[in-house]
């Protein structure tokens, strides 16, 4: 697969890509399919534990608030609930 091209499609083929409103909706029917309470499984909360998990697996702020388009690092630590004496400390030891 290159760049260009789409994993899924949209509804109508004017448009090639997918709206975000779509994909809610695939996941909620993947999440119900597998038995689960869809209302507790959503496209912003998945993504939220994606950089979570980052966040705890390497310490790096820095890259948290680069996946999650935060422009300032005290967002990112807010985004997380991290202590921002913590989340400071982290991003000035890492240099850029």
């Amino acid at each position: 697969m290159v760049s260009s091209e789409c994993l899924w499609l949209g509804r109508f083929h004017k448009c090639l890509h997918i709206s975000a409103r779509q994909h809610a909706r695939n996941v909620r029917g993947w999440v119900t399919s597998i038995g689960l309470e869809a209302s507790a499984y959503g496209t912003h909360a998945m993504g939220r534990t994606k950089v979570t998990q980052i966040y705890k697996k390497t310490g790096n702020l820095s890259a948290v608030q680069l996946l999650s388009g935060h422009t300032k690092t005290s967002g990112t630590a807010r985004y997380l609930s991290v202590e921002l004496e913590v989340a400071l400390a982290i991003a000035e030891a890492i240099e850029i």
